[in-house]
């Protein structure tokens, strides 16, 4: 019986075959993914028969195709409508790829992986190709709906009631799930303000569902302060949402500035929004500015707070001493980091008015909460 014999071709094929693969998202609700590139062509479209089908208006029914040429990866567009890219650049006919290119469909992007090196290289290789996808994907979270808010319980310690919520920039795209990530990219394109402010619009929108008395806590950018930008954002926000409890948060360390706190109180105070000093304990803010610019609430930074019931006692001494001085300014203490019922009660004793952190509930979207209600959870809740 005779040998069966492989053509060239099919050795190409055969050869290649698991070798390469695509890594990212085909939607944004999806953790990020593999993709083997397992036969060549590897098609891309909306079509069932597509190698890789991406259900997608944006999405031509034959938009591109991966093809094998020597050891080598190639990708071609087949006159997509929305364009097919590599590395940011538009891809008018066909091209050889290498380890780590960004390619893009339209608004999916992906990067391009192979199994064969080393894991040291393989690792910072991705680190920077991650970043780049990052960049790319950067408009996306900002223009089209990327942004998906987390909401995170703020309770008065007496009885744990909440009465409000901290928003917190959340993203389901790759390389941007977590606010490091979103900054550190819009940081690259000097756009932190702009995505502070987008933070704080698509929070604000989700957080409308909320019964209005209910505080949404607001963050800031450094960036942002003394920029009459921010003025004019905080204005359309309330313009947004009229009727709806709003605090801003800023960095206690900006409270050294009296001109500009002067002229931010001011025009918080137009627009009916409250003040909160955030991160108080870690930076340069001194007690002697809270006397002449009150914020409405202070929150103490989890590193004084977190796990205080175990702390020295002059730790706790100095913590419930700062507590007492600020209660008797008539500012709303804040305790941040409260994971156990011993921390809870430990800080309720110190004269603490209100608590945030995981004991209470965990940074979550806002069904959560909706569905729930606004009961308080019980020792021993699942918070997850």
């Amino acid at each position: 019986m005779s040998t069966p014999t492989t053509s060239p071709a099919n050795f190409i094929e055969t050869a290649l075959s698991g070798q390469w693969f695509l890594s990212g998202q085909t939607n944004d609700t999806e953790p990020l993914r593999r993709f083997p590139i397992h036969t060549f062509p590897y098609t891309i479209g909306r079509k069932n028969e597509s190698s890789l089908r991406l259900p997608v208006g944006c999405i031509s029914k034959n938009h591109a195709e991966f093809y094998a040429e020597g050891n080598r990866i190639g990708l071609r567009d087949l006159g997509s409508t929305n364009g097919t890219f590599v590395n940011g650049e538009p891809l008018t006919g066909a091209v050889l790829l290498k380890e780590n290119d960004i390619v893009q469909f339209a608004t999916i992007v992906f990067r391009i992986g192979s199994e064969q090196v080393t894991t040291d290289h393989h690792t910072i290789q991705e680190d920077a190709c991650d970043r780049a996808l990052a960049m790319i994907q950067f408009e996306r979270l900002i223009s089209d709906g990327g942004l998906h808010p987390h909401f995170q319980p703020i309770v008065m310690l007496e009885n744990q009631e909440r009465i409000g919520y901290e928003i917190l920039g959340r993203s389901r795209l790759f390389g941007l799930q977590s606010p490091y990530e979103m900054f550190q990219a819009a940081s690259q394109l000097n756009l932190e303000a702009q995505l502070s402010e987008a933070f704080r619009d698509r929070g604000v929108e989700i957080g409308k569902q909320f019964p209005a008395d209910m505080n949404l806590f607001v963050n800031t950018h450094p960036k942002e302060l003394d920029h009459p930008e921010l003025y004019d954002s905080l204005a359309t926000l309330r313009e947004f949402a009229p009727e709806q409890t709003i605090t801003l948060e800023i960095h206690e360390g900006a409270s050294t500035n009296m001109t500009m706190m002067r002229k931010l109180c001011t025009v918080l105070k137009d627009l009916e929004i409250q003040l909160a000093f955030d991160d108080f304990g870690v930076g340069r803010a001194r007690l002697v500015e809270l006397g002449e610019v009150r914020p409405d609430f202070l929150k103490f930074d989890m590193k004084l707070t977190k796990n205080i019931n175990d702390a020295p006692a002059k730790r706790q001494e100095l913590v419930a001493l700062f507590a007492n001085m600020v209660n008797n300014l008539g500012i709303k203490t804040l305790a941040e980091g409260v994971e156990t019922r011993e921390c809870h009660d430990i800080l309720v004793e110190m004269g603490f008015q209100l608590g945030q952190g995981f004991y209470y509930g965990r940074p979550s979207p806002i069904s959560k909460y909706i569905n729930e209600g606004t009961a308080t959870p019980m020792e021993g809740d699942d918070l997850g």
